[in-house]
């Protein structure tokens, strides 16, 4: 699974310009499952993302297509880790725990 953190490289009120498009990126990926959770960060980050597990490649084209990334307005920090611990509620999710 992977911890994507978005961190704004430009001005918020240039950001904010793209950003019905970032919105219907988001809502794209979460219709093709590949997001679970996302939201504002509350620190180093700007928006926070958790993912599926997914060939980093794949998760990496997905994030390069970001509107906000496309115009240079935004860079991704990923995270990668195992998730050996899942709550019962996400197990179906955590494909390395449930199979």
């Amino acid at each position: 699974m992977y911890i994507a953190l978005l961190t704004y490289t430009a001005p918020e009120t240039e950001v904010g310009y793209a950003l019905p498009d970032h919105s219907e990126w988001l809502r794209k990926q979460f219709t093709n499952g590949l997001f679970l959770v996302s939201g504002k960060g509350n620190g180093a980050a700007d928006q926070v993302i958790l993912t599926r597990p997914v060939l980093r490649g794949k998760l990496d084209a997905v994030l390069a297509s970001d509107p906000f990334v496309v115009r240079r307005l935004a860079r991704y920090d990923v995270i990668e880790f195992t998730a050996t611990r899942t709550a019962q509620e996400l197990l179906a999710i955590n494909e390395a725990i449930a199979s």
